[in-house]
C-alpha cells in the first residue's frame, strides 16, 4: 500500500460532501450512536460505486447519457428531500435521544442512499482505482479490491471522527433553540447547494 494511496485517499475522505455533512448533523442532534450509524450507513453507499468501477459497469454509466441523467437526477432529489426534513423537527436535525436499534438503521439506511444516488461516485473511483495499480500487477482486481477495502476503512473511521465531534458539542448546541433554527438553515442550504451542484454536474 503505497503512501501515496494513503495520502490521497485522507484528502479526499475528509473533504466536505453529502456523506459527511449528513454524518455531522446526526451527530450534532442524536449524538454518537447515531453519528456512528451515519457513518457506517455512508461507507457502505461507496461500496456499490467501488465495485461497479472495478467490474467496468461504471464505463457504461460515463457512455450512457440517460443513465447517468436517471441516477443524478435521483441523487439531487434526494438532497433537497434531505433539505426538506432538516428544515422539520423530525428531519435530519431533529433532537432525540441516543439512536436505538431501529432508528440507527434507518438512520444508516438514509446515509447508503445519499451515496448510492450519487452517480459521480462510480465516475470517481473509475478513474482512482486505476491510478495506483501497476500495469505489471498480475491480479489487478485483487489489488483494487484491497485498495477499495482500505479506502472504505479510511472513510469510515474519518467519518467516525466527524460524528463523534459533532456529539461532543450536541448539549451546546441542542440546548439553544436559536442556534438549533440557525443549524437546520444552514444544513439545509448545504444540502440544497450539494444537489444543485449535482444536479449541474456532467459526466
Amino acid at each position: 500500500m503505497s503512501l501515496e494511496f494513503l495520502i490521497t485517499s485522507f484528502i479526499v475522505v475528509v473533504s466536505p460532501g453529502t456523506g459527511v455533512l449528513y454524518t455531522l448533523a446526526v451527530g450534532l442532534s442524536r449524538g454518537s450512536k447515531a453519528s456512528i450509524a451515519a457513518a457506517f450507513g455512508c461507507t457502505l453507499g461507496i461500496g456499490p460505486h467501488i465495485a461497479a468501477a472495478i467490474l467496468g459497469l461504471a464505463a457504461l454509466l460515463h457512455t450512457s447519457a440517460l443513465g447517468f441523467e436517471v441516477f443524478k437526477y435521483a441523487g439531487c432529489a434526494y438532497l433537497l428531500y434531505m433539505a426538506w426534513g432538516t428544515l422539520r423537527e423530525h428531519g435530519a436535525l431533529s433532537v432525540a435521544k441516543e439512536a436505538d436499534r431501529r432508528t440507527a438503521t434507518s438512520i444508516a439506511v438514509k446515509g447508503i442512499l445519499i451515496n448510492i444516488l450519487n452517480p459521480k461516485l462510480s465516475i470517481f473511483f473509475l478513474a482512482f482505482l486505476p491510478l495506483f495499480v501497476s500495469a505489471t500487477e498480475a491480479a489487478p482486481v485483487m489489488r483494487m479490491l484491497e485498495l477499495s477495502v482500505v479506502f472504505m476503512l479510511m472513510t469510515f473511521a474519518v467519518f467516525v471522527v466527524y460524528g463523534l465531534f459533532a456529539a461532543s458539542v450536541r448539549d451546546h448546541v441542542v440546548t439553544r433553540p436559536r442556534v438549533m433554527a440557525w443549524m437546520r438553515r444552514s444544513f439545509a442550504a448545504a444540502f440544497v447547494a450539494l444537489g444543485a451542484k449535482l444536479a449541474f454536474a456532467s459526466r
